[in-house]
């Protein structure tokens, strides 16, 4: 599979001011040179977006819908080479990058069958003199801010639903994992999207641009999937032109095993709501509360769990822990466990910077008290902390 790397704007891939690398994190090569977009690229895009809305909103639903089936099942066809291209570039195993694609196709085909069911309402007023008529209409032109942890399945998941609805979206990925985002809007143009229904930029640094676009009165909907402070600032310049916005940021969940629990059963569903993705998950299991009855035993056989793992490039054969996104990103990981160690956790496994190249980081279990700072954290990485309680 070809790899893009320009942006895609009004139905053209074209260059950019400049280029960023994007390299694969379990050795830091570069794979690529992606284009950068300016502030004219940005106004592009929204110009597209708007153009192309009036004609996509009247398209007829059942020729919407066919796109995205059309798109899904490239995606499915094609699921080996796009899970390569994450492996690649986001640093997780292959068999998780595989998953993924198939899980994000599955949300175009999803919304290609809603397409067609978009429903109104007609009742009757409460007094009984009136009939109230209730349409949904496509709201416009949508920008779409996506992670990079899921690169494929977070943009169709925003991609989807909008182009089902008759809405126009400018499509802005993560900086490290531009590449999937690429290959998934190449896809929708063999599929058969109209020039300027799906466009997408990728402006570094992101911010300065994004604020510009969401002062474009053109730019009704903001859907943003990240870090609750990133959301923070989104919402505040959102407001300025009361654009709708959907939100999905960060998240700390806990895992409670209580004194009754299977012990064996606990610890399998701890290392699915841990491990999946590396921990790289806002649903991923950060905080794990275990009964002082059974915890000797649950992290015990934990540890042992965690300790099998093999952490290794993605596209090695067997591997179940690839490397984090980034440097950055790993000593991120790092530094919120040695600052658990200073307040007094315990590491059980792990815990230490492994020597090799890359941006690995081990499977770590720690045993902290109920203070301990890591559990106010999105650890998002392969760290359990445990506290036991009684």
């Amino acid at each position: 599979m070809q790899l893009k790397t320009q942006l895609f704007i009004d139905g053209k891939w074209i260059d950019g001011i400049s280029t960023i690398a994007v390299t694969d994190p379990s050795d830091n090569s570069t794979i690529a040179n992606v284009a950068v977009a300016s502030d004219d690229d940005c106004t592009a895009a929204i110009d597209a977006a708007s153009n192309a809305f009036k004609s996509w909103a009247k398209t007829a639903p059942r020729v919407r819908a066919e796109i995205l089936r059309k798109a899904f099942e490239i995606m499915v066809a094609e699921a080996d080479g796009l899970a390569e291209i994450i492996t690649k570039e986001n640093g997780k195993v292959l068999s998780d990058a595989k998953g993924e694609i198939l899980y994000a196709a599955e949300f175009f085909r999803w919304f290609s069958e809603e397409a067609v069911r978009i429903n109104g309402e007609f009742r009757t007023s409460p007094n009984g003199d009136k009939r109230i008529l209730v349409t949904k209409q496509p709201i416009g032109v949508s920008l779409l801010i996506t992670p990079w942890n899921f690169p494929a399945a977070m943009a169709t998941r925003k991609i989807g639903p909008a182009l089902a609805a008759g809405c126009t979206v400018i499509l802005k990925p993560a900086g490290e994992t531009p590449l999937t985002a690429m290959a998934i809007v190449e896809i929708l143009e063999r599929a058969g999207v109209p020039k300027g229904v799906v466009n997408l930029i990728l402006p570094v640094p992101s911010g300065p641009g994004i604020a510009k676009m969401l002062k474009d009165p053109r730019v009704v909907n903001l859907s943003f999937t990240g870090s609750t402070y990133v959301g923070q600032i989104l919402l505040k310049a959102a407001a300025d032109n009361v654009i709708r916005c959907s939100m999905e940021l960060g998240g700390n969940a806990p895992f409670l095993v209580l004194a009754d629990a299977n012990v064996d059963e606990a610890v399998a569903g701890a290392m699915l709501a841990k491990m999946r993705n590396g921990g790289a998950a806002c649903t991923a299991a950060n905080r794990f509360y275990v009964a002082s009855e059974i915890a000797d035993e649950f992290t015990n056989k934990l540890v042992k769990a965690m300790s099998e793992l093999k952490m290794a490039s993605g596209i090695t054969a067997g591997a179940q822990l690839g490397a984090s996104v980034s440097v950055k990103e790993r000593d991120k990981i790092a530094n919120l466990v040695y600052e658990s160690i200073s307040q007094g956790a315990r590491v059980e496994v792990g815990g230490k910077m492994p020597q090799e190249d890359g941006a690995f980081y081990p499977a770590t279990v720690l045993t902290v008290n109920k203070d301990n700072p890591i559990l106010k954290e999105e650890i998002f990485g392969p760290v359990a902390p445990i506290v036991i309680v009684k």
